[in-house]
């Protein structure tokens, strides 16, 4: 990371948590975790020494959690008119939109990392295997970057951090549902079965399941790192041309 990629991560995190509103986020994604995990996937009643009923709900808490967190990364500068203050610094454009990124991904890490007692506790009541855990902790972690990386273009497309969010969960839904077997079955109906077969292959569903049961391919790696860094592209193409239409 660079020194100045470092100047705007630390700016931009520190900003999360200059007011109470970064802790009512966090409050709200652990106890929605913890009743979707206990109550929705019947931890207790599966008899398992896993965490699947904790990391299947994943894409559907970040359907909402990410684009809250990432409403505000350009929505605000723009709205604020701090944005133009940020593009004058003496730093390259790409440091900061790779730090403001960084900076809203740490705090997605520091929040799912606070779910570590669910893992201490399966370790107490049983014997799991912890690989497939970390892996599920791996694919939520590059998961959230993908949902990020979506919501930081979409914020950075207006003033508005309603409709950033609105625009981040919509394209996140997307991304999320192409890989179910009902939209896969619907649009085999309408289109050939390799471009279905495709559009499917975009899902993030369809890559973050393989990691989240412990199958760790380097090609679903692959696939969130590429759409992260598409979608950060996307963001500073965006920015770009918003900063020289003033």
């Amino acid at each position: 990371m660079s020194r100045a990629t470092w100047t705007v991560f630390k700016r931009e995190l520190a900003a999360y948590f200059a007011t109470p509103l970064a802790l009512v986020f966090i409050v709200i994604f652990l106890v929605l975790a913890g009743a979707l995990t206990f109550y929705v996937g019947g931890f207790f009643e599966r008899g398992q020494a896993d965490l699947q009923s904790f990391f299947v709900f994943h894409p559907w808490l970040y359907l909402f959690f990410i684009p809250a967190v990432a409403m505000r990364l350009w929505a605000e500068e723009r709205k604020s008119g701090t944005l133009e203050l940020l593009l004058t610094l003496p730093i390259p454009f790409a440091a900061a939109v790779l730090g403001k990124y960084l900076a809203a991904w740490a705090f997605a890490g520091i929040t799912l990392a606070l779910t570590a007692p669910l893992w201490i506790t399966v370790n107490y009541l049983g014997d799991p295997d912890n690989g497939v855990i970390l892996a599920g902790y791996l694919g939520s972690l590059l998961m959230a970057g993908g949902y990020l990386a979506i919501g930081m273009a979409m914020s950075a497309t207006t003033r508005s951090q309603v409709v950033a969010f609105v625009l981040g969960a919509a394209v996140a839904f997307l991304f999320t549902v192409s890989g179910l077997p009902i939209v896969l079955s619907f649009l085999e109906g309408w289109l050939p079965a390799t471009l279905a077969n495709l559009i499917a292959g975009f899902s993030f569903l369809t890559h973050y399941d393989q990691i989240a049961k412990g199958i760790l391919d380097l090609r679903d790696v692959l696939y969130f790192a590429s759409v992260i860094a598409l979608w950060l592209f996307i963001t500073t193409v965006v920015v770009d041309a918003k900063r020289e239409a003033g």
